[in-house]
């Protein structure tokens, strides 16, 4: 989740604030001092949340001036004669009942009480914060916010900052409330920093894996035919998806891990006993498919496809009214074409919604189970999800056979296709997408085994960073919150002792490994703490590479058990891992890291071969090297037409062809081809075996 969503969706707690980096509270400070300088343009504007995020911050408003990029000279120019005042930053407690008046006055997130103009997004967030907590405004000037801080003393302590963009935003990240302006700014402690920062915001344009990739040809997003979030992979793009999972694939297997393939649906009943339905991974799911068997159901359901919610509700009454003696096929059928009679006739508009022609279909399958027997319905409808997770099907497949300890560790490896439901004002290019390919593998074992694969899993991700080249990275290892183990602000299982034992291995693994890593609380996945890992590109942009994470409470869920060496029966403990995470984002990181010149054996071309012209000699003696490059294969094209040789150069730079093969008229006679390199230019001649013999040995090795 973006660190905007997370803000909109779950309240900082007061020991979160209080952990705000320095650079952090410039930026919550900046926050306010762009409310300030938007309200002496424009004093009716409404603001909702204006927290600090990654690389900046902003602030939701809602006013009828559209904010453009043509107004942030203005606005930056009454910030800064905020930041001139110097005003302090003072912060005030007040009553939950002085605070509602102040809202209701449109004194909050205003210079002056507004009659009329009620701060109507402060009374939502006054909502939020619980019973028992202070709550405070801060003061600049004349501008006072419902805010919990912390801040910088005064706003002469921001050195120096920049308006960025405008967007759009529901409120508090829900599709259901307003769309407000969302004005995102950045700010640093002084003007270099600043401008290091945008100019690595201008390299990131330049990178731009939405730009990259189309100008490479890798993908495409089809949003009229197929839909949003659902990338297509064209043959250069594929090319690249094949070599990760071949890398995979054969890092896994020299691992021990064996390989399993699994449906892209499963039942209701999945995931309902996993526990990422009904509440705590419902958002993130496709919309259930309902499937009936029978013909008795496709009469029933071809009859009501175009049925509003009024007539609903009729032949519901009706179908429930019917006496036992009644419950027979042809008077059922009979009511429901009475009472839809207006419908099928067009007299009505259709608003009636799949679900609740599930609903009716569900009802009438319990009132005519016995009337229709096996020849209409011979089973209970039955809900099916697309796939979200790997896990769960996983699961089922070490409940499969019998296990013992001798079996342990199983480790259980499928690059599978899973489908999430994200908002479509979240969908970014392959950084956020609805179908992924993921790299996951589960691995069951003992308690006892439990150090040794975990810190195996994480020895894989050293191994991977050598071979993109990542030198930054970070391991967040997030644990949970005792407090929300129960009650309606519940997020993860209620396992108190076994979130402490798990929490206390994931921790000393760590320690003992020496691996780089920080600890965040509040952020586990709901079954058990979790790394996520961090990497940096090579112009500092930091990106989520991958999960490993600690499941202790959904293997019980499923009964999993294995028999171990006093012959009791045990539940395994599971790690679940996806080292280069999902093809989708992942690509788009290397396309931004790589600017898309990819290292040799990643490149979607290869190797070009290319002639001085098309005579036939020339051909002759180079269509053999595109031969043998592809009998091993090597992804190898050619050019041989009668363009000049400088147009062939620079049609192939444009692809990002990483090796050209230059073949003239002295290299035929020598026996050798000259070799450039990609952004590198010609690296000398040589004989074509040994070229030929590099290229595979670079390939094979995977040398950057």
């Amino acid at each position: 989740m973006s660190a905007e969503s997370q803000e909109s969706k779950e309240r900082k707690t007061l020991d979160d604030r209080a952990k705000m980096s320095e650079l952090e509270r410039i930026r919550h400070s900046c926050a306010h001092v762009m409310a300030t300088a938007i309200l002496r343009l424009w004093p009716e504007a409404q603001f909702a949340a204006g927290p600090p995020v990654e690389n900046g911050f902003y602030y939701d408003l809602d006013m009828p001036h559209r904010i453009s990029p043509e107004d942030f000279e203005k606005i930056e120019a009454e910030m800064k004669k905020e930041i001139k005042a110097n005003n302090v930053f003072e912060k005030i407690v007040v009553t939950r009942e002085q605070a509602i008046k102040d809202s209701e006055s449109g004194r909050l997130g205003g210079l002056t009480e507004r009659p009329g103009n009620p701060s109507k997004f402060k009374l939502g967030n006054l909502e939020a914060i619980p019973e028992g907590e202070p709550i405070t405004y801060f003061k600049n000037g004349d501008f006072i916010d419902l805010c919990a801080g912390p801040h910088v003393m005064r706003t002469g302590n921001i050195g120096a900052f920049k308006l960025m963009n405008v967007a759009s935003a529901y409120y508090k990240g829900d599709e259901r409330n307003p769309q407000l302006q969302r004005i995102y700014g950045t700010a640093f402690k002084n003007k270099t920093q600043l401008e290091e920062h945008l100019k690595m915001i201008e390299e990131a344009k330049r990178r731009d894996h939405r730009k990259i990739g189309q100008e490479m040809g890798l993908f495409v997003i089809d949003t009229e035919f197929v839909g949003p979030g659902l990338p297509m992979w064209l043959p250069k793009g594929a090319a690249i998806v094949e070599e990760l999972e071949k890398l995979a694939k054969e890092t896994e297997f020299q691992a021990g891990y064996v390989r399993v393939k699994t449906p892209h649906i499963a039942k209701e009943k999945m995931y309902l006993t996993s526990g990422h339905l009904p509440i705590l991974y419902k958002e993130s799911m496709f919309p259930p498919m309902t499937l009936r068997e029978g013909h008795g159901a496709q009469v029933v359901e071809s009859l009501t496809s175009d049925i509003n919610e009024e007539d609903l509700h009729n032949v519901v009454k009706r179908v429930r009214a019917l006496s036992p003696e009644q419950k027979s096929v042809s008077e059922i059928l009979r009511l429901i074409e009475d009472g839809l009679d207006n419908v099928l006739s067009g007299k009505s508009d259709p608003v009636f919604t799949g679900e609740l022609r599930n609903d009716l279909l569900e009802l009438m399958w319990r009132h005519t189970a016995n009337a229709f027997g096996d020849i209409c319905f011979s089973s209970p409808p039955e809900r099916y999800y697309l796939k979200a997770m790997n896990c769960p099907h996983h699961h089922r497949i070490f409940a499969a056979e019998p296990r013992s300890y001798r079996d342990l560790p199983l480790r259980l490896a499928e690059y599978g296709c899973n489908y999430r439901y994200e908002q479509s004002g979240e969908l970014f290019g392959l950084m956020r997408v609805r179908s992924l390919n993921m790299n996951d593998a589960h691995i069951y074992c003992t308690p006892e085994q439990f150090a040794q694969e975990f810190n195996a899993v994480n020895e894989m991700y050293l191994k991977y960073f050598k071979i993109f080249g990542f030198e930054k990275y970070i391991m967040r290892f997030s644990t949970h919150d005792p407090s929300r183990l129960t009650g309606d602000n519940a997020k993860f299982v209620n396992e108190p002792e076994l979130w402490k034992q798990t929490e206390d291995m994931v921790r000393n693994t760590l320690k003992n490994s020496g691996i780089n890593y920080v600890e965040v609380p509040n952020e586990a996945a709901f079954y058990g703490p979790k790394i996520d890992v961090q990497v940096w590109s090579v112009i500092g942009r930091e990106f989520t590479l991958a999960t490993n994470q600690v499941d202790f409470a959904v293997p019980k869920r499923f009964g999993l058990v294995y028999r171990d060496k006093d012959n009791t029966e045990k539940t395994p403990l599971c790690i679940h891992r996806a080292p280069l995470g999902t093809h989708e984002r992942f690509i788009g990181f290397l396309i931004e890291h790589y600017a898309g010149n990819f290292p040799l054996w990643l490149a979607p071309d290869q190797v070009r071969v290319l002639t001085l012209n098309d005579d036939a000699a020339l051909v002759n003696y180079a269509q053999p090297i595109v031969n043998e490059l592809r009998a091993n294969m090597v992804r190898a094209s050619s050019d041989f037409g009668t363009d000049p040789i400088k147009a062939k150069i620079a049609e192939a730079e444009k692809a990002k062809v990483h090796t050209m093969l230059v073949i003239g008229a002295r290299d035929m006679e020598a026996g050798a081809v000259s070799v450039r390199l990609h952004g590198k230019g010609n690296v000398g001649a040589k004989l074509k075996g040994e070229v030929v013999a590099e290229i595979l040995q670079a390939i094979k090795a995977r040398r950057a």
